[in-house]
């Protein structure tokens, strides 16, 4: 159970409206306005299935962004990089930690400020994850 919509602010529904974000008890949902019903939809599910696609993404490249990344931490050094390899190869992981803490509200708005967006259905289903920038895997 996730205690916090981990991408608030950042999903939208089929028709680029906004989804809003809530919390049932102790479970965070996103709500989908489906032409006046709020239909609440886990934000867990929709969270795990983002993060799964983003450590899609990075497999097979873990060495070179554990590199850049200690690069960028000012710390590039073996030690610093593997751990961040380390880390990188065991995602999933990471994954409970990351749906338990949330996400920082600096990094939110960046993503969001980049053009970062998640698109779903009514039912919660993730249609497409909107990262500016990134390839085409379809193109040439």
């Amino acid at each position: 159970m996730a205690r916090h919509a981990l991408f608030r602010g950042l999903v939208v529904d089929e028709y680029d409206q906004l989804v809003e974000h809530t919390m049932v008890g102790d479970e965070a949902f996103y709500v989908v306005n489906d032409d006046g019903f709020r239909r609440h939809v886990s934000s867990e599910d929709v969270d795990r299935e983002v993060l799964g696609e983003m450590g899609r993404m990075l497999e097979g490249m873990e060495a070179q962004v554990s590199e850049q990344a200690a690069k960028m931490m000012g710390q590039d050094d073996i030690f610093t990089r593997a751990a961040i390899e380390n880390h990188l190869q065991n995602m999933d992981a990471q994954f409970d930690k990351i749906l338990e803490t949330g996400l920082p509200e600096s990094s939110l708005a960046y993503l969001g400020m980049a053009g970062f967006k998640i698109r779903i259905n009514l039912h919660g289903e993730v249609l497409e994850i909107i990262q500016p920038g990134m390839i085409d895997p379809d193109s040439e």
